[in-house]
């Protein structure tokens, strides 16, 4: 019969971020069996270590679940691609490294929308065991996690152009945006070390893999969730051609990523009955919410030309590109060594609003996340986007068929303030780039074009060029048991179900002011204490700093 019915203590699906977290630490004291379910293979190889080749493992199959959005209404009927990591390490492992814990004040959002014990002062303490940290602010920032977090070293004069800019312009600087401040302007972190990927594989899994206790399963495609009653018993999973069945006495944990954990919920009879009949599955478990509360950050590349040759647009042919790779391969230094966001801001749109809610990754170049369309000479670019918009969306599935892929709709700006705060994006940023600092850069504005200037003009600019910040997370939304559009509770457990806990960014109430990397790994680190059974860490009672005028000023 080989291994038809192994029982482990917690069998993990998905060795993304936070799974491989969980599988560090649920193995850590050797006294937990635990089996981590992974469909993609494995993260060894150039394309994923070297941090500037980051736009091509998002593009390649072998590294990607290659989903895309229905089309949708808000932009002109286009479909987005939604690139989820297929690869040990997950969407670490293809994501742009960039390191964002998220506001102070998201995560007391959290605990307001019933995520009781996931405030700041009680998630402050798992982002800091979680990291170690390279330049940060003392007491704020961690000094001796599995994660590296380091910054660029700013040679691109363009970098220090950009942040001069926002100073210029009347914004704060901000020493750390992952410490006490995150408004302003100044330089972004990375998940780097010693000019490698720092992934949740290298950071977290590596280890715990020399370990007897972890066995790691790859090209193992989660097809069901086995349930006996209210009891979640086991995973059903298909490798090689064959269907294996393995069962846990404790818990199974989905870490499967916020589109795979609630299409895995729902083909196993998990989510909204009438949904659940529509699409030919026979309901076992009612829960409205999964699936539900779809959220993401849109955000379009404003491009500049820039007057002297400093840009990595000099770097995008062959010649260049051999040079810097050999460079890499040699010394892990120089260009290949970087992800290129080396400096970025956060601000608020407009007085009233209490924290940050556009954000800017600044690039030295002017190209796309594809890697393709660089223009012809020099350019720099920034990505802009409002980081709190209303608009939500769902997953839905289609059929029983475990490798069907699900519906994914967003719902793109199907609120009017979302556009509304879109556009301001687009002003706000065209007065940075009008400062001083940049004058000796600054040519002509690529994209959106100085052409654009009504409203009506932008807007149409932003439906057919916004491009998603691949920051899909709520579909099983943590809060209180009583809230019928919750999945979890406060614990990660689903609702109703025994055995069964979710622990990526699916779980987040709202998406977080950043990228969601950071979040994702700290959600691993404070569940692997819950399904451990473990006290929380104690809450920090440090007070985050919030722009004084918020009331009356937008800077």
């Amino acid at each position: 019969m080989g291994h038809m019915t192994d029982t482990y203590d917690f069998i993990i699906v998905g060795a993304g971020s936070s799974g491989s977290v969980i599988a560090n630490r649920l193995t850590e004291d050797g006294r937990h069996k635990v089996l981590l379910l992974e469909y993609g293979g494995s993260d060894v190889g150039p394309f994923i270590q070297m941090p500037s080749a980051l736009s091509y493992p998002m593009n390649m199959s072998t590294y990607d679940w290659g989903f895309t959005s229905e089309p949708e209404a808000g932009l002109n009927g286009r479909r987005l691609v939604t690139p989820r990591g297929k690869v040990v390490g997950g969407s670490s492992s293809i994501n742009g490294m960039v390191y964002v814990r998220g506001h102070a004040r998201d995560f007391d959002a959290w605990e307001d929308m019933g995520a009781t014990g996931w405030a700041y002062r009680h998630v402050l303490p798992y982002f800091k065991r979680l990291e170690t940290s390279h330049g940060g602010q003392e007491g704020w920032r961690g000094a001796s996690g599995p994660m590296h977090v380091t910054r660029g070293r700013l040679h691109n004069p363009l970098y220090k152009a950009f942040i001069e800019a926002g100073r210029q312009a009347g914004y704060p600087f901000t020493c750390d945006y992952n410490g006490q401040k995150q408004e302003g302007f100044g330089e972004m972190e990375m998940t780097i070390w010693r000019g490698r990927r720092w992934s949740a594989a290298n950071a977290y899994l590596r280890p715990a893999q020399k370990r007897r206790n972890l066995r790691l399963e790859t090209r193992a495609l989660a097809r069901r969730i086995l349930v006996d009653g209210k009891r979640v018993t086991g995973i059903e999973y298909q490798q090689n051609g064959h269907t294996v069945t393995t069962l846990a006495s404790k818990q199974v944990v989905l870490a499967a990523s916020a589109i795979n954990s609630p299409r895995l919920l729902q083909v196993s009879g998990i989510g909204n009955a009438e949904h659940l009949k529509s699409a030919g599955i026979e309901p076992v478990h009612h829960l409205p919410g999964v699936g539900e509360n779809l959220q993401d950050h849109l955000e379009i590349y404003m491009q500049v030309e820039c007057l002297q040759p400093v840009s990595l647009n000099r770097h995008l042919g062959l010649i260049s590109k051999g040079m810097i790779g050999l460079q890499w391969l040699l010394f892990k230094s120089g260009l290949g060594a970087t992800n290129h966001f080396e400096a970025c801001g956060f601000i608020r749109s407009k007085a009233g609003v209490e924290y940050p809610d556009i954000q800017y990754h600044f690039l030295p170049g002017a190209i796309r996340y594809d890697g393709k369309a660089a223009i012809r000479g020099d350019g720099f670019q920034v990505h802009v986007g409002p980081n709190r918009m209303k608009s939500r969306g769902h997953i839905r599935p289609r059929s029983p068929d475990p490798q069907e892929t699900p519906e994914i709709r967003f719902n793109y700006l199907s609120e009017p303030e979302d556009m509304t705060d879109f556009i301001t994006c687009v002003r706000l940023t065209r007065e940075i780039f009008e400062q001083p600092a940049f004058t000796p850069f600054k040519g002509h504005e690529l994209q959106p074009g100085a052409d654009k200037q009504s409203d009506n003009d932008i807007a149409g600019f932003i439906r057919n060029h916004c491009e998603s910040a691949y920051h899909p997370c709520g579909t099983c939304k943590m809060g209180a048991t009583h809230d019928r559009t919750a999945v979890v509770d406060p614990q990660c457990r689903v609702i109703g179900l025994e055995g069964l806990t979710v622990a990526d960014s699916s779980i987040f109430p709202l998406i977080p002011n950043g990228n969601l990397n950071a979040p994702s790994l700290m959600t691993g680190e404070k569940v692997s204490d819950h399904l451990l059974g473990k006290e929380p860490l104690p809450a920090s009672n440090v007070k985050p700093w919030i722009n004084p005028n918020w009331q009356t000023s937008q800077r």
